[in-house]
């Protein structure tokens, strides 16, 4: 083997290698979450500086039929709207645009949507014609052919949304075959997608687009409409979901900056939070359990883009379930790559640099990062510790609770150290009760007859009815924690059986009376 290297690698020439027509496909999946790809879209409208955007959900009858996201934006010309649908098109981003790559529009509506329509307007006089073009996946993989809006439909579509919210300039962007649509109508599908599905989304966006929604001239609207009928199921603005939004901070030495000095980049100030213990607030439960929402929640030009997680500095742990950290990243430091963000726009890759970084951090007074991290584990064990003398320690809950249901119930009750778990579980149970107690198995069974009943038609889960189940181990968790049960306990156990008999055979008849 020589030990001759080039460093640099010797080329002769180039030659133009266009890309497979199968990469639309594959931009189409990498894997958008719907609310994300929703945002995406709105970031454009932030872009194009809308006051007001709608998401519009359309459905027909029992049937959703499209999504449509609305702004009064300044809107696109037939120029403008080619580059924003050109695969890789780039374009020249303002000094604070949230747009980065490229991509978003496309990938983001064809990871959800067989087709993207875009049809927009700019300002001038009101007669000014409209342009539209439409991509559909499969005229994106046999050629990357746009179709070209038919003007009539591109005015049509305009005026359907004229002074709701577009005025005199705005843009459109319609998705249909949206593939997460329920597939079948009937049995109260629609609804219940849509109320789990814009609940969802309403969070995602006013969590990410807080500092937006926070300002007067900024609003977003989400809505429901019958296309066949014209009547509006649903119409409400998304409100701002801020993640240090606490009434009363956990820690009286906090909020408290401090800076990481990057060498490549210079310092970079990081604002310390301790929430207070046990918050029930919308702002500290929403964002996810307390493993995902502790950490460092990064923020681009007012954008969040990142809420939660240590970026390797450390382990996520209960302890630190508290302890939140805003960073506002700086245009350099991004261009720099010492701060990567995905093309989601849902996470940011730090660089080593930052890591060690933080390890020297301080504030003006000599503390050091270091020390707010104790501090928030602190805060977090003395709340337990004052729960544990006031309440008696428990079982936790296992298998069959939905994580955030045991979570809560760890941050309410102390855990008996070394106990395994209480299950719960659906099972078919022959006598008509509406449980079984298994203290061998550590499990409650509950009746597999009631089971359709109490889900209210929905499809079942392992984690499924968290209310009946969080109920059940509230009143039964203490019959595993005794060897036997005594006349006493019996008792409780014969009366809670016949009330939820009766209560479980009254939602059977209500079903029953309903079909």
């Amino acid at each position: 083997m020589t030990t001759d290297w080039q460093f640099e690698v010797p080329t002769a020439g180039s030659k133009r290698l266009p890309p497979d027509a199968r990469y639309m496909e594959a931009l189409s999946s990498q894997g958008y979450g719907f609310e994300a790809a929703i945002a995406d879209l709105v970031d454009n409208s932030i872009d194009a500086g809308a006051k007001d955007v709608v998401v519009h959900f359309l459905r027909d009858g029992d049937r959703l039929v499209s999504l449509l996201i609305v702004d009064d934006g300044k809107g696109m010309d037939e120029e403008g709207l080619d580059i924003a649908m050109t695969v890789g098109g780039r374009r020249d981003y303002d000094a604070q645009a949230l747009g980065m790559f490229g991509t978003g529009l496309k990938s983001a509506s064809l990871s959800h949507a067989g087709s993207v329509t875009v049809v927009s307007k700019v300002r001038g006089t009101r007669a000014a014609a409209p342009a539209g073009r439409r991509w559909t996946m499969e005229r994106a993989v046999t050629g990357y052919q746009c179709d070209i809006v038919a003007p009539e439909y591109a005015q049509q579509l305009i005026d359907r949304y004229y002074d709701c919210p577009i005025v005199w300039q705005g843009t459109v962007v319609r998705w249909d075959a949206v593939k997460n649509f329920p597939q079948t109508a009937g049995g109260g599908q629609t609804d219940r997608y849509l109320h789990r599905t814009i609940n969802k989304l309403g969070l995602h966006l006013g969590l990410h687009l807080h500092r937006f929604l926070a300002r007067d001239d900024f609003n977003i609207t989400i809505a429901v409409e019958d296309v066949s009928t014209g009547v509006e199921y649903m119409n409400f603005g998304v409100q701002p979901l801020d993640p240090f939004a606490y009434p009363v901070t956990g820690h009286p030495d906090y909020a408290r900056e401090f800076v990481a000095t990057v060498p490549s980049v210079g310092p970079i100030p990081l604002t310390a939070h301790i929430w207070p213990p046990r918050s029930t607030a919308d702002e500290f439960k929403a964002v996810g359990t307390g493993i995902e929402r502790q950490g460092f929640y990064f923020y681009r030009r007012d954008r969040l883009v990142q809420a939660g997680g240590w970026n390797n500095f450390r382990q996520p742990e209960q302890h630190l379930a508290l302890a939140r950290v805003a960073v506002d990243l700086p245009d350099d430091a991004v261009a720099s790559e010492v701060f990567r963000l995905t093309v989601k726009k849902d996470g940011v890759d730090s660089s080593p640099e930052f890591v060690t970084a933080l390890e020297s951090a301080t504030d003006g007074d000599g503390r050091t990062f270091a020390g707010y991290v104790a501090d928030a584990d602190a805060t977090y064990r003395a709340a337990r510790k004052r729960t544990a003398t006031t309440r008696k320690a428990v079982i936790p809950a296992g298998k069959g609770f939905e994580s955030s249901l045991r979570e809560a119930i760890e941050d309410e009750l102390p855990l008996i150290p070394g106990e395994e778990p209480i299950a719960v579980r659906w099972q078919k149970i022959d006598n008509g009760t509406f449980f079984e107690i298994d203290r061998e198995g550590r499990t409650i069974v509950l009746n597999h007859h009631y089971r359709g009943a109490l889900l209210g038609g929905r499809r079942g889960g392992l984690n499924d009815a968290p209310v009946v189940k969080s109920l059940m181990y509230l009143l039964l968790h203490q019959v595993f924690e005794k060897e036997y049960s005594g006349s006493r306990e019996k008792d409780n156990l014969q009366l809670w059986q016949s009330v939820l008999v009766a209560a479980a055979r009254a939602e059977l008849n209500r079903v029953a009376d309903h079909d």
